[in-house]
């Protein structure tokens, strides 16, 4: 099997493999896998367009070899990811099939148009594979509030994998598929690719359109990349970015379309970088130790290269996860209220009248955590609180944007652990929210600052054998600088990225 999109890319050229042999190869692991005693419950389907789609790539491929290799080599300029397959999250629209959220709410819901980033994805070859296991409506740090039931940990199934994009970390990391999209909100595809030990990069806010997505928090939400190695990541990014005329907060990436091929920082290009660590986040309040220790080592690895790490002081970042849960749940319970029973998905009819109708579907469609998160954000929004809560948040989002822009003047990364802990086992936190919730305390910031931050895995594993993973974020739009540090990371640390083997 081959780990890597461009290892895939190679053997489909040379007709070492075929892309109806990948697709076939993920959907039969996907069978075996649901009869299995603890399912890793990544993928929720297979899409029944996927196999027609590989043997059509197939067929293009094997023209162009008969042509000659500059008919070959042609083609895969024009479609880079010819033949490639990739996991879909099921909040992210690919017509003509189910999307679900994960919820009770969108039984029986197709898709009638395709995403943007699915599109785009699409025209340069890529076989969109099936849809992935997620937290209801992406509300979740571990992907166990879902209505299909957890997605697992490929690492160690009594685990969770992490949310709320945990079943596309999953499917990437268990080597069910080559990459994954996945979407951020608060942190929801650095989490779980921390927790399943692959690489992960939330863009900066408008890099990646969001038509076609279904929108959580609209001011916060952004679509991410899961993949084994920062080139997986890049390559992805650089065909999806750009400014889309369907969605008014899409920008462009500058040298975004660079990204294909990545390169690392040379020697002299690293010793010249400034990294910053906040000194919030040198607080041990809640963080496991073995967290601590792989904090300090990454540490290390940057000063032994040469570069100039400083602690600086960000007071604002203390309020981040508040101001987070504030805003976040506000625009949740804002976004959440079409869902009513009468334009799409589920519908509970007593014949009482639209009230009872929309109590009714709401009531029996939503799972509990969507519930409680919907409760607290009109309760945010309500009348009594609205004037002092939110707009309170979002004076706090403002500092916060402007004090870590402001770190940005003087340093080239915020260097950080991605999350408190490694992955805990299933059941342990989801009856506690709070502690679910504090999962996010390193991740919200980025997010609150729209700026792009990306997960690597450091190779170090928690006491129960769990990946542990950091964070580089970057100011906006330095996409390919923190993707170029990651690569010089993964090529000090070739074998932090590879997939789970069987």
């Amino acid at each position: 099997m081959f780990y890597t999109i461009k290892d895939t890319r190679a053997a489909l050229k040379n007709g070492q493999i075929t892309s109806e042999q990948l697709v076939r190869n993920s959907i039969e692991t996907f069978n075996k896998d649901k009869s299995a005693p603890i399912p890793l419950n990544a993928f929720i389907e297979m899409y029944d367009d996927a196999v027609a789609k590989a043997a059509a790539a197939d067929k293009e491929i094997s023209d162009a070899r008969k042509k000659g290799a500059d008919a070959l080599d042609k083609l895969f300029a024009e479609k880079p990811l010819l033949g490639i397959p990739f996991a879909n999250k099921d909040n992210i629209s690919a017509k003509g099939h189910r999307l679900t959220c994960a919820s009770k709410i969108l039984e029986g819901y197709i898709a009638p148009y395709s995403a943007t980033v699915i599109s785009r994805l699409e025209a340069a070859g890529a076989i969109p594979l099936g849809r992935c296991n997620q937290d209801e409506f992406a509300m979740g740090s571990s992907t166990e509030y879902s209505c299909y039931g957890p997605t697992r940990n490929p690492i160690n199934r009594e685990f969770v994998s992490g949310g709320s994009s945990g079943g596309s970390a999953a499917a990437v990391a268990a080597n069910q598929a080559l990459f994954g999209l996945g979407t951020e909100t608060g942190g929801s595809v650095r989490l779980p690719a921390s927790y399943c030990g692959i690489y992960g990069l939330k863009p900066t806010y408008g890099v990646l359109s969001r038509w076609g997505v279904v929108a959580y928090g609209s001011s916060l939400d952004q679509v991410g990349i899961l993949g084994h190695t920062p080139q997986d990541i890049a390559e992805p990014l650089s065909l999806m970015c750009g400014a889309d005329t369907f969605d008014d907060t899409s920008a462009d990436l500058p040298d975004g379309k660079s990204l294909g091929n990545l390169t690392a920082l040379s020697d002299a290009e690293f010793s010249a970088l400034k990294i910053a660590i906040p000194k919030q986040f040198l607080k041990t309040d809640g963080a496991d130790a073995e967290v601590i220790k792989t904090f300090e080592e990454t540490r290390a690895w940057f000063t032994k290269k040469g570069a100039q790490v400083d602690e600086v002081d960000i007071p604002v970042l203390d309020a981040a996860i508040a101001s987070y849960y504030v805003i976040a749940l506000s625009e949740a319970a804002s976004n959440l209220s079409r869902f009513d029973g009468i334009r799409y998905g589920l519908r509970v009819d007593n014949g009482q009248g639209y009230d009872e109708l929309y109590v009714e579907t709401r009531s029996k469609g939503f799972g509990p955590e969507v519930k409680r998160r919907i409760i607290i954000g009109n309760y945010v929004l309500s009348e009594q609180f609205s004037g002092d809560t939110y707009k309170k948040g979002m004076t706090v989002r403002a500092r916060i944007q402007r004090d870590v822009a402001d770190v940005f003047k003087k340093y080239d990364i915020i260097l950080c652990p991605t999350c408190p802990t490694a992955a805990f086992k299933l059941g342990a936190k989801v009856d506690n929210p709070l502690e679910m919730y504090l999962s996010d305390l390193y991740t919200t910031f980025v997010n609150l600052a729209r700026i792009p931050s990306v997960n690597v895995p450091s190779g170090r594993k928690s006491k129960d054998g769990m990946p542990i993973g950091m964070q580089f974020a970057g100011a906006m739009f330095s996409e390919k600088k923190i993707l170029q540090i990651a690569q010089n990371w993964e090529n000090d640390h070739p074998d932090v990225g590879v997939p789970v083997k069987d």
